[in-house]
């Protein structure tokens, strides 16, 4: 452990042995009997506690909806629009519309990560800028530009905090995570800022469903690193998204908090530990279609913890009944979007 210091005094060897004295009392693993019934019941309960944990979600506001741009592109149209959320709450995002296709189309709800940039790069955004550009191919990051080539229509907002809703300023406070900052303050009001979010992003979806081409029974959701912990709760508490992709999130709360904490306050759960694991909450989604991406030389959330969080949520759809609807892709790869299995999986569970 880097810089560890024995010293009973310290801080860190508390928070440690905190750590492992901690059994969350509604693991996957306390489901007895194994069978669909139990686990329902389980699903349920906890999906009611992190509800709980998140805090109180605000009341929505209309739209107003404000579009800002329309790009004509080769194979698809761009839209930029700003919507309200909640009151004196506005929300930027892209909404890309596939172009030479008639009826009701699937979509898929984008979810962008930790950067500086926002949506802007998942949606294909890149003003031909060389650091955006890069950013883009190192995480093979525009799969909401990639996804409307194949069809898809698909959103992409901006998180409390990233893009515009920080003025693409990335510090904000100087020498403070602004992360941090924000959620303390949502704290202070009442409120978290990973709840908000999630708000943000059912509200992201209340959007979509105003379309008149876009099917409410073909709703998908994906995204990487931080875009995959959204793509996570947004999927666990709203049942109109009936298949998801997280890319690069399954973890254990040892290795991204306590090990070598990589972590920051758009994606907290207050005290969700004594209750649960990542791997626990991914399950919850369960029976619905999942697909889990972890690169194989990811060293954001290391492939040995993504493992163990498989093992959670292959236990969760066993005991639903449904492991055929789960899908694991570990890919030769770093922190990125695998391009892969995603294809085939969107296609089947949102084209059939």
């Amino acid at each position: 452990m880097p810089n560890y210091n024995d010293a009973p005094q310290v801080i860190d060897n508390f928070i440690y042995k905190l750590f492992k004295r901690t059994n969350p009392s509604m693991a996957i693993e306390h489901v007895k009997p194994v069978d669909k019934e139990s686990f329902e019941k389980w699903r349920d309960s906890l999906k009611m506690k992190i509800r709980e944990l998140l805090g109180k979600f605000p009341e929505p506001a209309p739209f107003n909806q404000q579009l800002c741009s329309v790009e004509e592109l080769d194979d698809f149209v761009r839209e930029k629009y700003l919507i309200q959320t909640e009151q004196d709450c506005w929300m930027p995002l892209y909404l890309l519309i596939p172009k030479n296709s008639t009826g009701k189309l699937p979509a898929i709800l984008c979810c962008h990560g930790h950067g500086p940039h926002g949506k802007d790069p998942v949606a294909g955004v890149h003003f031909r800028q060389a650091e955006r550009i890069s950013g883009i191919n190192f995480h093979n990051y525009n799969y909401g530009e990639i996804m409307a080539k194949r069809g898809y229509i698909t959103i992409v907002p901006d998180w409390r905090g990233f893009g515009e809703r920080c003025g693409y300023n990335d510090s904000p406070f100087p020498g403070r995570d602004k992360c941090n900052v924000y959620f303390i303050q949502h704290l202070l009001l009442g409120r978290t800022l990973l709840g908000s979010n999630i708000f943000d992003g059912m509200r992201a979806i209340d959007f979509l469903l105003t379309r008149n081409n876009v099917d409410p029974d073909r709703i998908g959701c994906m995204g990487l690193s931080q875009g995959g912990t959204m793509t996570t709760y947004i999927t666990l508490l709203d049942e109109r998204i009936k298949a998801a992709d997280i890319i690069c999130y399954a973890t254990t709360t040892e290795h991204y908090a306590i090990n070598r904490p990589n972590f920051c306050g758009s994606q907290l759960v207050p005290g969700l530990y004594q209750y649960a694991d990542v791997g626990d909450v991914i399950g919850a989604i369960a029976p619905r279609p999942l697909l889990i991406e972890s690169g194989a030389n990811d060293t954001c959330f290391w492939l040995h913890s993504a493992r163990k969080a498989h093992e959670k949520i292959k236990m969760a759809y066993e005991a639903a009944g449904k492991q055929e609807n789960l899908w694991i892709e570990v890919f030769p790869g770093e922190h990125s979007f695998a391009a892969g299995k995603a294809f085939e999986f969107f296609d089947r569970y949102l084209k059939g």
